[in-house]
């Protein structure tokens, strides 16, 4: 559970547009799944900003309050040890990681102290004993620097102290007499000594150095992913990939008790048991995908991970199974199994399983080998033990018909039934499901009015006034080690490359600014320097091409620009959607837009519904503006659309915000991995049991 993490600079900007209460209310309720009550509203809009006022006075408004977390992220909310404020900087002595754990009380009177024990403080107008705050920071220390907290193996100064803004030091005596807590957490500050407050803030942190020393905690408290692409490539020859969190770990656990009883059966029993994963944008479904493919093999299973994305199954298979034939071949297509093998694999795992089509079909292959049934059924047929990963958001063409209802209802005609479990927590994105909520809210996926984004100090979004503004970032980050893509929505042709060197056309135009879509091609293009389109999510070379839906979705990037067309504006107080034209030139077959709108020949067919196409639309820009991990920048080709984008947004001029790759601790800025040398085979060690802890935590 984390609320909130910024700088007490911008925690005060955020007050001042009365954005911060709600936003920790709404965080709290979908942590908590209760309501914030009165006092604890209260508690936010005095002691936060209270709290904040006095660093910024002190000239320490550049370090970070990270507001009501848990020491990790991987415990139950409800019953987690919340700790009012952790402040993180930079100590000005040492210049290394310097954390102050911190207890807000409103309190303005404490009558007596437990003389037996010294652990309860009695407060008028409350009718229990509250425990001493003393120990309160004590129990947090242990939590966080314990063998299992964040600070773990750190070097750091860390000490603890109570603040009661509305006290003075006489009317809280007790807290400080003879029978109170000592040590190094039980300082005590009251409003008259708020100037000793300051001159104890400026011993424990040091001027601004321009990292954000959060980050170093918030990565070590399991808040940020490990690239789902990085942990892979990491992981080669081990039996392990990933790290599972909670209900993840709850979910491949009870796949693989349930699967055990199915495949340790004689082969001649048809017992088969399906499951079905739901769960949105960055809750884990891949990376508990590859980590059960991972666990099945390491017990001598035939398994086979299918995918209905290129994106995907080609990064996997020609970045991080290069020059391992046996790995690459262990990834497939929903389209693999018009004919069933002859003995049922033991495991087949199906990933984007809402892309799922009615019939498997492929124009370059004979009649014979296209599909004559429910692709569903081809799955079901093909392995004793099936698992479907699955996000009903995602779905971007009409004849994607992957849903919940129809995988139930081909597994029951077997007579086996669906095993469903939803997957809630969000790892992508920062960590931030007020993000999630809020691109949700903002596409019209819900019933709820789009809001204002609220910056939690875990995702970052702005929206700029040009392409070249936003290319310019874009560009940015990525020479300074992030991963960073410009993706765009459908909005424009894609005329195939030209001549022999394969040149690519820069079809995507907007004004004096153009750029090529990436290659829609399975080689290279333009004499071998620009990537085919299955690795371009992950080519170095790919920072130069402009992406799409189709070779965006189920990968993620750092940073992700998004470009929206002219297939969803803004007029007056609802989304317009718009179907486009294109036109092409005889001479030299380029392609240009005729009329503004979607140009994407599967959706904005006529005979698709109004309904339909929109949902395409919306669910389109849902996976582009769910693909980075800590920033989003947006741009629209509308006016009126990126007003009012820029109105939700609000500005971006706050200190510190943008998370930049070169603001980062130096520790942190770790390269992503490259593709592995060819002839780097992995040894597959087929094991009875994959006994080993994994090492790398993805979510």
């Amino acid at each position: 559970m984390l609320l909130l993490k910024l700088s007490a600079e911008d925690l005060l900007t955020l007050d001042k547009r009365h954005r911060m209460v709600p936003h920790l209310a709404e965080r709290w309720k979908h942590f908590r799944e209760t309501s914030a009550s009165l006092g604890e509203r209260t508690a936010w809009a005095e002691s936060l900003v209270e709290l904040a006022d006095t660093m910024v006075e002190a000239g320490r408004g550049h370090v970070e309050m990270v507001v009501e977390c848990a020491a990790t992220v991987g415990g139950d909310p409800k019953e987690a040890h919340i700790i009012d404020v952790v402040l993180v900087g930079r100590h000005p002595e040492t210049h290394g990681l310097s954390v102050q754990l911190v207890e807000l009380k409103r309190w303005s009177t404490v009558t007596q102290v437990e003389a037996a024990t010294a652990d309860k403080v009695y407060v008028p107008g409350m009718s229990k004993a509250k425990k001493h705050p003393a120990l309160q920071l004590a129990t947090s220390f242990g939590l966080f620097a314990g063998e299992s907290g964040p600070l773990h193996e750190l070097t750091f100064e860390c000490s603890g102290f109570t603040y009661l803004h509305n006290a003075t030091e006489e009317s809280v005596q007790p807290l400080l007499g003879i029978n109170a807590p000592t040590g190094a957490y039980s300082s005590v500050y009251t409003r008259d000594r708020r100037d000793q407050l300051m001159k104890d803030l400026r011993k424990h942190f040091g001027e601004d150095s321009g990292h954000s020393h959060a980050e170093t905690l918030l990565s070590r408290m399991g808040l940020w992913n490990t690239p789902l692409l990085d942990a892979m490539i990491m992981s080669r020859g081990e039996d392990t990939v990933f790290t599972l969190r909670r209900e993840q770990r709850k979910v491949a656990d009870h796949v693989k008790e349930r699967a055990v009883k199915v495949l340790d059966e004689p082969t001649s029993n048809v017992e088969r048991a399906v499951f079905i994963v739901t769960g949105g944008a960055g809750t884990g479904k891949s990376a508990i995908g590859l980590q059960l493919k991972v666990e099945f093999e390491a017990e001598g299973r035939e398994v086979r991970y299918a995918s209905g994305s290129r994106a995907f199954n080609g990064a996997m298979q020609d970045h991080v199974g290069y020059g391992d034939r046996e790995f690459k071949e262990s990834f497939t297509y929903f389209s693999s199994f018009v004919t069933p093998p002859e003995e049922p694999l033991d495991v087949l795992i199906c990933d984007e399983a809402h892309r799922l089509r009615e019939r498997s079909e492929n124009h370059r292959l004979p009649a014979e080998k296209q599909g004559t049934k429910p692709q569903v059924d081809e799955l079901l047929d093909a392995s004793r033990v099936t698992v479907f990963f699955l996000d009903e958001g995602q779905s971007v063409r009409p004849n994607e018909v992957g849903t919940v209802k129809l995988i139930r209802e081909a597994a029951e005609r077997r007579g086996v039934p669906a095993i469903p479990f939803d997957l809630r927590d969000q790892y992508r994105c920062g960590g931030s499901d007020a993000y999630v909520r809020w691109v949700q809210n903002l596409l019209g996926l819900n019933d709820k009015e789009p809001g204002e984004w609220v910056p939690d100090g875990l995702m970052h979004v702005e929206v700029v006034d040009s392409p070249e503004e936003m290319e310019r970032i874009i560009h940015h980050e990525s020479h300074a080690g992030a991963s960073a893509r410009m993706v765009a929505g459908f909005c424009w042709p894609w005329t195939d490359p030209q001549g022999p060197e394969k040149r690519l056309v820069s079809d995507v135009r907007i004004g004096d600014w153009h750029r090529p879509w990436n290659a829609d091609s399975d080689s290279s293009c333009e004499n071998g320097t620009v990537p085919p389109s299955k690795i371009w999510s992950v080519h170095e070379a790919g920072i130069g091409q402009i992406g799409c839906v189709y070779t965006a979705q189920g990968l993620e990037w750092d940073w992700c620009g998004v470009i929206m067309g002219d297939d969803m504006v803004w007029r007056g107080d609802r989304w317009v959607f718009q179907r486009g034209k294109w036109s092409k030139d005889k001479e030299t077959g380029v392609k240009r837009v005729a009329v503004q709108g979607s140009l994407d020949d599967k959706v904005r067919s006529k005979k698709l519904p109004d309904d339909k196409f929109s949902e395409c639309v919306r669910n389109a820009y849902h996976v582009l503006l769910t693909r980075a991990s800590r920033a989003t920048v947006l741009y629209s080709t509308d006016e009126e659309t990126r007003a009012y984008l820029k109105e939700l947004v609000g500005d971006v001029q706050i200190h510190g915000l943008r998370p930049s790759w070169e603001n980062l601790p130096s520790a942190l800025r770790v390269p992503h991995q490259k593709r592995p040398e060819r002839g780097g085979a992995r040894s597959r060690r087929k094991k009875k049991s994959a006994a080993q802890e994994p090492m790398l935590p993805l979510f």
